[in-house]
């Protein structure tokens, strides 16, 4: 069933509620659902912590592919059917090779991966997956990342991981985000 479990406020009563609202529509193509959701039910200052982390993720060194990568896949680890929706439209917004992304769930085995990427994303996977981390993969990381590119990389899977906790604890699925882009580019859906 893809029907969240709380129905969503479609018209929402406050002032900074409509401007969230409509400020989302004109940047999406639509009200996302966590927004009709969860949003709409939480003091304002819930929704403007969860903007707080995309203006934060502004500020990170890492390329926004390899950001893009760590977040797709936690989303996947994590099964967020709208996170992964919601960042493959990024992807395909930004124009970031689709191909790759295709490829995310065999990165061990694809030619579309450096080492340094199967590193990143085998210390990911057991991060996201375990919620541990062992020193013998740490030590790889740090062979190829530098210590705030280590802290970015643990702070994107962290912020992901708030993203998809939510979305899963309320039955948000996928908001078709990734058509609503391709439309936009001028892409077949």
């Amino acid at each position: 069933m893809d029907t969240p479990f709380l129905t969503p406020v479609e018209k929402p009563k406050g002032l900074w509620e409509k401007l969230l609202y409509f400020y989302c529509k004109k940047k999406f193509g639509k009200v996302m659902t966590p927004l009709k959701v969860m949003a709409a039910r939480m003091p304002f200052g819930f929704a403007a912590f969860s903007g707080k982390i995309s203006q934060l993720d502004n500020k990170l060194q890492l390329p926004a592919e390899t950001v893009m990568l760590v977040r797709q896949k936690v989303a996947e680890i994590n099964v967020c059917h709208f996170c992964i929706d919601i960042g493959r439209a990024r992807t395909i917004a930004s124009s970031m090779d689709q191909s790759k992304f295709d490829e995310l769930a065999d990165y061990q085995t694809s030619n579309r991966f450096s080492e340094k990427e199967r590193v990143l994303l085998d210390f990911v996977t057991m991060l996201t997956r375990d919620r541990k981390m062992e020193q013998e993969l740490f030590d790889k990381v740090a062979k190829h990342y530098d210590e705030r590119s280590i802290c970015e990389i643990v702070w994107i899977t962290a912020t992901e991981f708030y993203y998809n906790i939510g979305n899963i604890g309320l039955n948000i699925h996928s908001d078709r985000l990734c058509d609503i882009t391709k439309m936009r580019k001028g892409q077949r859906a």
